[in-house]
């Protein structure tokens, strides 16, 4: 998996990408955790949702915020992470022009900038979202949301209580045109820890789902 050195509005982005298996392969971004709680992309949940595109063929992208790493800058509370979150996907769009598809997915603080990223890239066909911190941040702006996707969660974190996210998913559930898959994981906390092999076992079910119903 190569090293890939972007340059964003904060200076150079360090990421790792692993081109896809064909042409036309589908697209893959994935979002890691919040700069400010040590968050960056090789965390385990993001590596986890990197493999899992990676093993079904898609060209995927994973990289560091702004003040992450090697990545040149400072945290910019959400607004300069959603700038380099949109240099890094014009990145991936360029590089793979004929995409048969677009994917974003993102974990705890990466989820929330995922979804935000949606609702700027209406061409996305799908997003997975790991433990989107709905109590921290307002959701709102999915209004409405323009692909369907699945929200991952654990029913045991005590940082974002299941509750939170689930008034979010019952809005978004209330929308023509799209599905929601909630799935709640038994006993897993915000850190997914010793319950990794589930976010394999659930995302990668909802992914081959998704891809037997609409080829990539």
């Amino acid at each position: 998996m190569p090293e890939v050195v972007l340059t964003g509005a904060a200076g150079r982005i360090e990421g790792r990408y692993a081109p896809g298996k064909r042409e036309n392969a589908p697209i893959a971004l994935i979002l890691s955790p919040h700069p400010k709680a040590q968050g960056h992309m090789n965390n385990p949940v993001a590596v986890q949702l990197y493999h899992l595109f990676m093993k079904r063929g898609f060209a995927v992208l994973r990289f560091n915020f702004r003040g992450v790493g090697r990545s040149q800058g400072e945290f910019d509370s959400g607004i300069g992470e959603l700038a380099d979150a949109a240099t890094a996907l014009d990145w991936l769009q360029t590089t793979n022009p004929t995409a048969s598809q677009c994917w974003v997915a993102g974990y705890s603080f990466g989820a929330w900038i995922g979804m935000q990223l949606l609702m700027r890239r209406p061409e996305t066909d799908g997003f997975i979202s790991v433990s989107p911190p709905t109590n921290m941040y307002d959701f709102s702006f999915l209004a409405p949301c323009p692909a369907s996707g699945l929200i991952l969660h654990g029913s045991a974190d005590t940082i974002v209580p299941p509750l939170e996210v689930e008034r979010v998913v019952s809005k978004l559930r209330t929308q023509k045109g799209i599905t929601i898959d909630y799935d709640v994981v038994d006993q897993a906390n915000h850190f997914w820890g010793e319950k990794l092999p589930e976010v394999e076992q659930r995302v990668g079910a909802y992914l081959d789902m998704r891809l037997e119903a609409n080829p990539a």
